[in-house]
């Protein structure tokens, strides 16, 4: 391979291919990867965990909600960052040291996302929404209708990408419609009131399984935020550029590979160059992401809080959301009760499909790295079906086995999410300090904040710990 002058200057690893980095884009090009993360992000979380908590114990848990967003977009740059410089996801860069590491957040992430709450969820109440059905094979015909969209992707980034910024679409025009019709000027003071007065607290009745669960599910978790490797890799961020994106193997030519490791020459061009990368990359990611899941998870509890709050007769499954449309029915119109219903179920169906992305991308991309490299017939693409299928047809046989409580199913989900981001946190210190050139690695108060993220979320993964052994 030809390198540059500037190239030669760089002493890099043996596996480490030298290339500049590319001119970065313009921001409004760099539009897209923060969308996803909050596309799927705006299910479970907004939509249905975070409200029943509100039910329970008011608003005096959105200081949490708060938290823990500020803490993600700490922890998903620093996942942006480490693929901007090198081209590589984190799963792949953590599993250079170890690929036991590379198993288990794979093992984890099809733990998390093969019980398929999002999918029953959004089917549960699309049965609101028509009056009749059966929630578990209205979820198994869209899970396989997701499976089928996957398939046919030319290029599947850009078919997920394009279902979630219709998605967000659609749920930010009804957070709009919420606050002109239904949410009242008390409401929102008193949640100023009590996200303030209550920063720190935990209100009666909400258990650290709870807590747990609702920080997996505000914004990413999991291995949804690890993810953005990849998207930002097939979004052609950074040295991400150098490598081909993920085709479907059915209908356009299989170009995705294993995960290749570039570095760039430390000179003042490159570093010019990284310095407006890191720059837009951080604004895309601020408003796209942390702004969007910020105003949906207040809006959703606040109008929870207006319709449900004091109610004793509310379960904990998503029937409190026919409560909620029929409440807004009565005090606004059956139109809004309707359109509740619908971005709903919409909402949580795309969640799913995103979710199955995501399992499936960190999946082929550690198994193609790490096991088939040199194979023809395993490529990354046709790995990546193989795992979303999987998961489809895994998903559907626990709810056909009698596994199709969504609340339940919920909580298991996003309590691993949470669990496995305290793991990857940790290795992501030492990727991010490490493994990257010192004029671009993490320091500082990334650095600082990174060790809050550690601290934040073992304190709730011990107290769920604690909790469930004193209940023994």
């Amino acid at each position: 391979m030809t390198t540059s002058p500037d190239s030669r200057r760089t002493s890099a690893p043996a596996d480490v291919v030298v290339k500049d980095l590319p001119e970065p884009m313009a921001l409004r090009r760099m539009v897209g990867p923060g969308v996803v993360a909050v596309g799927i992000g705006l299910a479970a979380g907004e939509i249905i965990l975070w409200p029943y908590l509100t039910t329970i114990g008011g608003l005096g848990l959105l200081w949490l909600a708060i938290v823990t967003l500020a803490i993600q977009i700490i922890i998903n740059m620093e996942i942006e960052r480490y693929t901007l410089a090198t081209g590589q996801t984190v799963v792949a860069g953590l599993s250079r040291w170890w690929k036991g590491w590379g198993i288990i957040i794979c093992l984890a992430g099809a733990f998390q996302y093969v019980w398929p709450g999002w999918a029953t969820s959004g089917s549960t109440v699309f049965t609101f929404l028509i009056g009749a059905g059966d929630p578990v094979w209205i979820t198994v015909i869209a899970l396989a209708a997701i499976g089928v969209l996957l398939s046919l992707s030319k290029v599947i980034y850009k078919t997920v990408e394009r279902v979630e910024v219709v998605k967000v679409a659609l749920t930010l025009f009804f957070l709009l419609v919420a606050v002109v019709f239904v949410i009242s000027l008390a409401t929102w003071g008193e949640g100023a009131k009590q996200s303030v007065l209550g920063f720190g607290q935990i209100p009666d009745g909400v258990t650290f399984t709870m807590l747990l669960s609702a920080i997996g599910a505000a914004g990413a978790g999991g291995v949804h935020n690890l993810v953005l490797s990849n998207w930002i890799r097939d979004k052609r961020y950074g040295m991400g550029a150098h490598i081909p994106r993920l085709i479907s193997p059915i209908t356009g030519q299989e170009e995705a590979s294993g995960g290749d490791r570039f570095s760039f020459p430390q000179n003042e061009e490159n570093l010019t160059r990284w310095k407006m990368w890191w720059k837009r990359a951080n604004i895309e990611h601020f408003f796209s992401f942390f702004l969007v899941c910020l105003a949906t998870i207040t809006i959703m509890s606040l109008l929870a809080y207006e319709t449900l709050f004091g109610r004793t007769d509310l379960k904990s499954n998503p029937t409190f959301l026919k409560v909620e449309g029929d409440i807004l029915a009565s005090e606004v119109g059956p139109w809004l009760k309707l359109l509740f219903f619908a971005i709903a179920a919409v909402s949580l169906w795309a969640a799913a499909m995103g979710l199955l992305d995501v399992i499936g991308r960190v999946a082929a991309d550690f198994v193609k790295r790490n096991y088939l490299t040199d194979s023809t017939r395993w490529t990354e693409s046709r790995l990546y079906l193989t795992v979303v299928w999987g998961e489809i047809i895994l998903g559907s046989i626990i709810l056909m086995a009698g596994f199709d409580q969504p609340i339940t199913l919920l909580i298991v989900s996003t309590c691993a999410a949470s669990v496995v981001t305290l793991l990857y946190t940790i290795l992501l210190i030492r990727l991010n300090t490490k493994d990257l050139p010192a004029a671009i690695r993490v320091r500082g108060i990334r650095l600082i904040g990174l060790i809050i993220a550690v601290a934040f979320y073992g304190f709730f993964a011990i107290g769920m710990v604690v909790t469930q052994i004193q209940a023994l």
